[in-house]
């Protein structure tokens, strides 16, 4: 491919390499392979680039002297310009009802493909060679589902998806990582830049703190209840996404019990506790005589939940030969019984949870991509506990009532201060259990709670948790010292009047109702 003129950033070399297949043997594509066996001895601690995805930044690889590096940045494009001097804003802005989001853009610098830039209407860019990818690239070192580029508390984030050649920024191969200013990304031979836009997106936030049995008063939450308000009461598939223990089926059955399907059967089948074989029985029925051991008929999971609803749990678990069969009822509303030889229409809705990424089972061909493409109508990820610290004191206090046989009972504060310390891998299940163990004097709480220390989190998070946890401390007694009247505190700490108010509706302290209390303010009281 000839390097087109203006778009240099990586070497001639690079730039004119003829396209590269895939190994069979090993997945990547040749002209990878060869550079990895070419410098397995240059190798010194960490994975070298390859060379199709060695990025070049602004193509100035050999320019050592300022004149050398003047010419080279003349041939920069103005959008990597415009990257190179970005300079980093507030990506979120909350309000009581909504928050606004910023867009950004992802731009190919040079490449085998430039579809052309791509602006987020979203909260995320997904990056990769599949159908369905917001920015689709006809490359052959790039995986079907590469990475996502998305909006988060502090900036934009690089997240790479389990793609065979690896996602690289600034030059590094990355997993996860949030974007600086001047960061180019590295996707198989493509390099990309990513600028935000002066304009933002604005998404409503729910009114309500719970959704069924599932709670939540952070952004995080009320975004996405939010969203499954507006779409339970259709019949769309809807794929749910979190770690263990977030609250999958519960959220599940509150879209059942708010969809026009209430009333009706609500059946969950665990897809990872059950053998290939018997799975298979369970879901769609056998005929009598199908199998050793099938004396009379059964009807399936799907016919007994007529007109009501299926949670398929660990749908990530389903094994492979089974997928063609879930695809075919899904697109087709029919199911065949195991020994038929005809096919039974089936009225229901399906939901679809997971605690795996099954983007990344696609990479890995553990998951169909068809059937992936089928259920990732609606996908809701319900983020971890450690993500949204502001709820861990609600949810100790309804758990506390609620297993004290009370409704008026209220933790200690000692209880709720020691449970805001724990990173809760096991998240809200492993929450509820401690605040059970505490209601009946069990020791294991408090060592539960200190052994879940910062040095199980990434640097950025522990650092994250602590400032949260210092500033809600400060705000609880700055706003009683002026009577909670938010610009009286704000002139005392030195601080904007706006901030301390969003800080204050972030952790609790004011309800995200209350209207601001200026009105009592000394110096303008009438």
């Amino acid at each position: 491919m000839a390097a087109r003129p203006g778009r240099s950033y990586r070497s001639a070399s690079i730039a004119t390499s003829s396209p590269s297949t895939r190994s069979p043997a090993t997945g990547t594509c040749d002209r990878c392979a060869s550079f990895v066996q070419s410098t397995v001895s240059r190798r010194r601690g960490g994975r070298r680039v390859p060379a199709a995805c060695r990025p070049d930044p602004a193509g100035l690889a050999g320019a050592t002297s300022p004149a050398t590096q003047v010419r080279a940045a003349s041939h920069v494009p103005a959008v990597a310009r415009r990257l190179l001097n970005f300079q980093p804003v507030s990506t979120r802005r909350l309000t009581r009802d909504r928050v606004e989001i910023a867009r950004f853009r992802v731009t190919v610098l040079d490449g085998p493909h430039d579809p052309g830039p791509v602006e987020s209407a979203t909260d995320e860019i997904t990056v990769g060679s599949a159908p369905g990818q917001l920015l689709r690239l006809r490359d052959a070192c790039v995986s079907r589902h590469h990475c996502v580029i998305k909006v988060g508390d502090e900036g934009l984030i690089c997240e790479d998806l389990g793609s065979t050649n690896g996602t690289y920024v600034a030059g590094r191969r990355v997993t996860s990582v949030q974007l600086e200013p001047g960061d180019t990304i590295t996707v198989g031979g493509t390099v990309l830049a990513v600028e935000l836009l002066g304009d933002s997106y604005i998404e409503p936030l729910s009114k309500r703190d719970r959704f069924g049995r599932v709670l939540g008063r952070s952004v995080a939450m009320r975004r996405l209840f939010s969203m499954l308000e507006r779409v339970a009461s259709s019949d769309a598939t809807i794929l749910l996404e979190g770690e263990t223990g977030t609250g999958k089926s519960a959220l599940a059955e509150a879209i059942h019990e708010c969809s026009r399907r209430a009333g009706r059967p609500f059946v969950v089948v665990d897809c990872g506790a059950l053998p290939a074989t018997l799975l298979e029985s369970e879901l769609f029925g056998h005929e009598r005589g199908a199998f050793t051991g099938a004396v009379e008929q059964r009807i399936g999971l799907f016919e007994s939940a007529s007109g009501g609803t299926v949670l398929l749990d660990e749908i990530g678990e389903l094994p492979l030969d089974l997928q063609p069969k879930l695809l075919r009822t899904l697109e087709r509303r029919v199911i065949r019984r195991v020994g038929a030889s005809r096919e039974v229409p089936v009225d229901v809705r399906l939901i679809a949870a997971t605690h795996r990424d099954l983007r990344r089972a696609v990479n890995q061909n553990a998951f169909r991509a068809d059937l992936w493409y089928r259920l990732n109508t609606v996908r809701a990820v319900l983020p971890p506990l450690r993500e949204r610290r502001d709820d861990i004191a609600m949810l100790v206090a309804t758990f506390y009532a609620e297993l004290a046989g009370d409704p008026g009972a209220s933790p200690p504060v000692e209880l709720v201060r020691l449970m805001m310390r724990g990173s809760w891998k096991g998240n809200v299940r492993e929450l509820r259990s401690a605040v059970e163990r505490a209601l009946v004097g069990a020791p294991a709480v408090e060592q539960e709670a200190d052994a879940a220390s910062e040095l199980d989190m990434t640097f950025r998070a522990a650092k994250q948790r602590a400032t949260s946890n210092w500033e809600k401390q400060y705000l609880s007694e700055l706003l009683p010292a002026h009577d909670g009247n938010v610009s009286r505190a704000a002139r005392a700490a030195r601080m904007d009047r706006g901030h301390l108010s969003e800080l204050a509706r972030r952790y609790g302290l004011t309800s995200p109702d209350d209207a601001p209390v200026d009105a009592q303010d000394d110096d303008t009281a009438a």
